[in-house]
């Protein structure tokens, strides 16, 4: 298991200066590794609809990368000795975030998502640098020793749990202050898998006026920490617009706007914390919409939901989710507000309508709450969704085909080139069940797969026109 603890660091003013200088270095050093790539790219692409036939080609530059440019840094120490100052691992590290940026750029991240064009980092704007290996002897005390700073007193505000290890450590320099990150990892933890149990779901339902309504209609509204803040937070901007650039007094300006920004950053966090405890302890399984919230903030409501913070509350009940052993499914979010919660009726209706009446079965509720009820149905329905996974060969144990215009039999022979051991056929309100032997499909009544299986109870079940009702139906029979 593996977590991360933060503390705030109280460093002496020579330890802070070491610290500034190491940060501002290690920006130097990133900028012009990034600026290698950027020459490289720029020199070694072409764009397909304006190449000339004809052209001069220029000798290639061998393509930058984590390694090389990991090397140059023993050059760079020769050139520059100060840099001698900073910890090696530490200086290791810029070269891999520049291969990451880079990456993300122009390959996308795991899911293949592209980040936009790296950018060159202005002074003050690198802020964290990180020790990859970390001695368990130099945090005691309520100081942690850090390389070429020294003993810097840390403020533990809650102790490190018994036998976890700290793997990593990061400094981080905020409108506030200095902190350390610990990077934690106990092996001896195993991973909960969540348990999921139908009856202690919730769905909830997020918005600005509420900020959750659930389905069992409790409300939390929203605090707008942002909006309640403006005041301060435009007197604070005014001050620095009205200081010369580059002398101290804006400097001291700037600082007090940065710590007005992140007192209203962190009240927000600790909001989104205790609302994400407070559901966890109530319910096992947590229902959400999986909202597109990067393209919600580009709305005429933006400012209203980034100071929501939907995105940093999802994430946090996730996460602390994940770690209790608890569940959180995210649903698809189309027609929750419209589709009636009784009886399934859509019932269309602007935003500024806060009612839902159903013209149907006449029901009459808020529509957050007729929203919170659809994500906990469709939540309760996902949750029990099957899936088929493959063994190691590549064939599959089991297929289940819904015929609508081709016969089995013609099926089955393709199902036997690929030596699938039993298939499932459903067509015309019928399941039938084939098992592969000796080389020939013959009919059974009961599966070989799944010997205990009621199949004449799941047929009933599937022609239930309702989902949610063949679900419940079939829980019942089997238990």
């Amino acid at each position: 298991m593996r977590t991360s603890y933060q503390y705030k660091i109280k460093p002496t003013k020579e330890q802070a200066e070491k610290i500034d200088k190491t940060l501002e270095m290690l920006r130097c050093q990133y900028n012009y590794l990034l600026a290698q790539r950027f020459d490289w790219y720029e020199q070694n692409r072409s764009s397909v609809d304006r190449c000339s036939l004809i052209c001069y080609l220029p000798e290639l530059k061998d393509k930058p990368n984590y390694y090389s440019q990991k090397a140059s840094l023993t050059q760079l120490k020769l050139d520059r000795p100060w840099y001698k100052n900073i910890h090696s691992q530490v200086l290791q590290e810029v070269p891999k975030k520049v291969e990451i940026t880079f990456d993300r750029w122009l390959k996308g991240d795991v899911n293949g998502k592209k980040s936009g064009r790296p950018r060159f980092k202005g002074i003050g704007q690198y802020k964290t640098f990180t020790f990859p290996q970390f001695k368990q002897h130099h945090f005691v005390n309520s100081k942690i020793r850090l390389s070429k700073i020294g003993d810097v007193k840390v403020i533990v505000h809650r102790q490190i749990p018994d036998r976890f290890d700290i793997k990593t450590v990061s400094v981080t320099k905020k409108a506030d202050g200095y902190y350390v990150t610990l990077s934690l990892e106990d092996k001896a933890v195993p991973t909960i898998k969540p348990d999921f149990n139908d009856v202690n779901i919730v769905g909830i339902d997020v918005g600005l006026i509420d900020f959750i309504v659930t389905s069992d209609n409790d409300r939390i509204a929203a605090p707008r920490y942002l909006r309640s803040s403006e005041g301060k937070l435009k007197s604070a901007q005014r001050r620095v617009s009205r200081r010369k650039k580059g002398s101290n007094r804006r400097k001291k300006a700037i600082k007090k706007l940065g710590i007005q920004h992140k007192k209203v950053s962190d009240t927000r966090k600790d909001f989104h914390f205790k609302t994400a405890n407070a559901l966890l302890k109530k319910y096992a399984v947590v229902a959400v919409e999986k909202l597109n919230i990067k393209g919600l903030a580009q709305t005429r409501l933006a400012k209203s939901i980034n100071d929501a913070g939907w995105g940093q509350f999802m994430s946090i009940l996730s996460n602390k989710a994940e770690n209790a052993g608890l569940k959180v499914i995210a649903v698809n979010p189309n027609g929750t507000s419209q589709e009636c919660s009784s009886c399934g009726h859509k019932v269309k209706k602007p935003l500024s309508q806060r009612m839902h009446n159903c013209p149907v079965c006449y029901t009459s509720l808020c529509r957050d709450l007729n929203a919170a009820i659809n994500i906990k149905n469709r939540g309760d329905y996902q949750a029990d969704l099957s899936y088929c996974f493959e063994t190691d060969k590549p064939r599959p144990d089991l297929c289940i085909e819904v015929v609508i215009t081709s016969g089995s039999p013609i099926k089955l022979q393709k199902y036997k080139l690929m030596q699938v051991p039993e298939v499932w056929f459903w067509e015309d309100g019928t399941l039938e069940v084939y098992c592969l032997r000796e080389q020939e499909y013959e009919k059974v009544v009961q599966s070989e797969l799944l010997p205990d299986l009621d199949l004449s109870l799941l047929n009933r079940c599937l022609l239930l026109s309702s989902p949610l009702e063949a679900i419940r139906e079939f829980r019942r029979g089997i238990s």
